[in-house]
């Protein structure tokens, strides 16, 4: 008789955002240069581009949390919306998504009048975003951006290892060693892991171990 598989629960967790869980390297370190220097950003805006899982909602957060400043997001963002934002601290997450370009337009130009700021995040910069009025394109244009890029395999480790402590999860220094040269160099990447780890870890009802371990990665590097 086959012994049946434990069901895998989707339990949520608490991802570590705070600034004692920052990790900083090559391709981070302008951009936490530029939040340093806050309030010194040109007009008072400042735009964060970077690759998925690259840090961005992670800086973002700590810059809000230091600073007081309020979540908008680019779905729900109106005209109606601007007076309650302009003089304060704003951040808004995939700001390239965002629906109304007139309100963000309009935004820009009250956070400059009214001496607030505005931090925005996406994947790519802002001249790049797909935007139609001609005067919120000249804006993005002329925003002052730091860039997130690729962490290198200290990083990845660093990053698995926190992805898993953020589940309750750890492994041997070893065998971090051995995902990171089995995965791919990207920032999504220890993220990926580590929740197919803990999602293979409930399922099959035991702790991690490297026969486990191996299995997952060898699973996941064969995947489409």
């Amino acid at each position: 008789m086959v012994e049946p598989a434990q069901l895998a629960l989707a339990l949520p967790f608490d991802v570590a955002l705070g600034r004692d869980d920052l990790i900083i390297h090559d391709g981070n370190r302008e951009a936490v240069a530029w939040l340093g220097r806050w309030p010194d950003w040109q007009g008072g805006i400042l735009a964060l581009a970077g690759p998925s899982a690259s840090g961005k909602t992670h800086l973002a957060t700590i810059w809000a949390l230091d600073h007081g400043a309020v979540s908008a997001h680019p779905r729900s963002l109106t005209v109606a919306d601007i007076p309650d934002l302009a003089g304060g601290a704003v951040v808004i997450e995939g700001a390239d998504a965002i629906a109304d370009q007139d309100a963000l337009f309009h935004l820009i130009n009250a956070v400059r009048e009214a001496g607030g700021t505005l931090l925005v995040t996406a994947s790519s910069p802002p001249a790049r975003w797909p935007v139609v009025l001609p005067d919120l394109r000249s804006r993005l244009a002329a925003l002052p951006v730091a860039r997130l890029g690729l962490p290198d395999e200290a990083v990845l480790g660093a990053l698995i290892a926190k992805h898993l402590a953020d589940r309750q999860l750890a492994l041997e220094s070893g065998l971090i060693a051995w995902i990171v040269s089995h995965i791919d160099m990207t920032p999504e990447a220890p993220r990926a892991v580590a929740e197919a780890l803990d999602r293979e870890s409930l399922s099959a009802g035991r702790r991690l171990s490297a026969p486990l371990v191996r299995r997952v990665v060898g699973a996941l590097a064969e995947a489409p």
